[in-house]
């Protein structure tokens, strides 16, 4: 599923700069929130909103119409995208490893 991986993505980004944040599936809320740490983030995976049906829809069925195999390919790779950006934001902090103690 497609959006849950990268509302789990946007909020690890924001859980390593701390910001706090509401529980939410939104991800245009939560690219919005992400936006002072990575500035243009918003601007660069925007399109990312789309896959809210999916954060949504999939926990609480409607009868909206069903998604099509090409607008699932789409989906995932747009999913792919957003985990790719956002975790090379976040590898210079995971490359660093635990603090020393």
């Amino acid at each position: 599923m497609p959006s849950r991986g990268v509302e789990k993505a946007l909020k690890a980004l924001l859980i390593r700069h701390q910001i706090e944040f509401p529980k939410i599936h939104d991800l245009g809320e939560l690219l919005r929130l992400a936006e002072p740490i990575a500035a243009g983030i918003s601007q660069e995976l925007g399109d990312a909103e789309r896959l809210n049906r999916h954060a949504v829809d999939t926990r609480y069925p409607t009868s909206g119409p069903p998604v099509d195999r090409g607008q699932a390919r789409r989906d995932l790779a747009l999913g792919a995208r957003v985990r790719d950006y956002v975790r090379d934001l976040l590898q210079p902090y995971l490359d660093a490893g635990p603090p020393a103690s």
